[in-house]
């Protein structure tokens, strides 16, 4: 049994795993993007197919791996390659190993957290807030636009709107001030949503179980909140309703993600919104805050799953 860790050894989440597979005595093979350079990957596509990574002149067979825990960052912009021009020897070869290794986690049999074809939705909130939709959640008013007259149309029927980027890349939401003009969504597509008062609740899907955490905060976007001169938020492990969780498993299941960080919003009168869902969570903020297991449930979940690969009924 082998399971394999694929991204950068001090991303929180990935450590903590490793550490939590230690702790079980699984055996883990880590591949450590900081190596991308002395890193090849060589696939045999005779009729056993075969993909072997070789770093630093020691080989892999990856058909030996069962489950897969990956956090991949994009190795071209990792320091000592992000200054180099795209046609550079060390960018290309960053670019294909990582272009590779994305590959097999998409193709192999192993069981894998999470597979890059299922997170590619994040890519798209439009496209998560119909999978969101189906769930059962509500979803606020929501305008995807680069036309600043739509823009100011969305403004005057809903007043009180946030913004933020409609794409999987990290944006701060903020509130949109009545005076601001929107010129510049024209030479890019915008996310704009109604706000939607109540408390944040950020769930964490992994397999079988849910972890729940209230956040008491009084910024937009908590995760900036000392930041913007607010205070830091409090955290607090909570229960959710029956039909919440089930709701929860369902969205991660639509989109084809063991693992996810579910972004939900309880307004005063016990409404349920869902804004988005994290792929790819970095579940150790909400984990040191609240003492909740949530790497140790992950590291569960890869051992279960490679053992059960390894000895299939």
């Amino acid at each position: 049994m082998t399971i394999l860790l694929w991204g950068l050894v001090r991303d929180q989440p990935m450590a903590a795993v490793r550490t939590q597979l230690e702790r079980l005595g699984a055996p883990v093979r880590f591949l450590d993007q900081r190596q991308v350079l002395e890193t090849t990957v060589q696939v045999d596509g005779g009729r056993t197919s075969r993909t072997v990574v070789t770093v630093a002149g020691r080989a892999f067979d990856l058909d030996r791996v069962q489950a897969a825990y990956v956090r991949p960052h994009d190795s071209t912009q990792l320091p000592g390659l992000r200054t180099r021009p795209p046609g550079s020897v060390e960018w290309r070869h960053a670019a294909e190993v990582d272009q590779v290794l994305n590959a097999w986690t998409d193709r192999t049999g192993a069981y894998v957290l999470n597979r890059p074809e299922a997170a590619a939705g994040n890519a798209s909130k439009p496209f998560q807030l119909r999978a969101i939709a189906g769930a059962g959640f509500a979803v606020p008013p929501t305008l995807v636009t680069n036309d600043p007259d739509r823009v100011a149309d969305f403004l005057r029927e809903h007043g009180d709107v946030i913004v933020k980027s409609a794409s999987g890349v990290r944006s701060r939401v903020r509130r949109v001030r009545p005076e601001e003009r929107f010129a510049d969504v024209a030479a890019c597509p915008t996310q704009f949503q109604r706000r939607v008062p109540g408390t944040d609740v950020r769930v964490h899907v992994v397999g079988a179980e849910v972890f729940a955490v209230e956040v008491d905060s009084d910024a937009d976007d908590y995760r900036y909140a000392r930041v913007l001169g607010h205070r830091d938020p409090v955290l607090t492990s909570i229960e959710l309703p029956p039909e919440v969780t089930l709701r929860c498993f369902d969205l991660a299941k639509r989109l084809g993600l063991p693992v996810a960080g579910i972004d939900l919003r309880r307004t005063p009168d016990g409404e349920w919104y869902c804004f988005e869902v994290n792929p790819s969570p970095g579940f150790t903020y909400y984990e040191s805050q609240t003492g909740q297991p949530i790497a140790a449930a992950v590291a569960g979940l890869l051992a279960a799953a490679a053992l059960c690969k390894e000895h299939p009924r």
